[in-house]
């Protein structure tokens, strides 16, 4: 490669729909041990392998790379190691506690079928709102009260996105690392 200012194992995005000479799709593929012995000296099997002669190179498929280590307050994160999901079921108990307010009448008689400026009457004949007079409001319940279970089913849980390849490079200088 003449002229190629990058390093072995670089990664960069690339907008082309194709890997240039001397680069490979971040996607998880095996190379072999012996054809790339500097970038495999490098990586090693941090992305995995699939025998002794091969090991994989990064897979980015789907994925938003993350530098290592831990920030104030972070999880610790190695190289190599994937987390998170694509889409998630919430649960009950990744709901807050909350409670909702509902205002009944204390008169018994229900004088409408339309929910719109009503309350709840007390007892339901055919209709069951009752127009609000002042004063005649009752507490349904100071506790919480649930509203039924039913499985979730998972939902989206992802930042907007737009794909693009990430390549790496299997060719370029050997990246010295600090007092060498």
């Amino acid at each position: 490669m003449d002229d190629y200012d990058g390093y072995l194992g670089e990664i960069r995005m690339f907008a082309g729909t194709y890997a240039p000479e001397g680069w490979a799709f971040c996607d998880g593929s095996s190379l072999d041990r012996d054809s790339y012995q500097a970038l495999f000296a490098l990586i090693g099997v941090t992305y995995g392998f699939n025998s002794k002669t091969t090991f994989k190179l990064p897979d980015l498929r789907g994925r938003v790379p993350v530098h290592t280590g831990a920030g104030h307050g972070l999880t610790p994160r190695s190289c190599g190691n994937s987390f998170g999901q694509e889409q998630v079921e919430l649960l009950e108990e990744n709901i807050t506690s909350h409670t909702h307010r509902i205002l009944l009448s204390a008169d018994t008689t229900a004088t409408s079928a339309s929910p719109n400026g009503n309350y709840l009457a007390n007892s339901v004949n055919f209709n069951m709102y009752l127009k609000p007079a002042a004063g005649s409001n009752t507490m349904l319940n100071s506790e919480t009260l649930p509203v039924g279970k039913r499985a979730a089913d998972p939902h989206q849980n992802m930042m907007p996105c737009q794909c693009i390849n990430y390549i790496i490079a299997l060719e370029g200088y050997y990246p010295a690392q600090e007092g060498e």
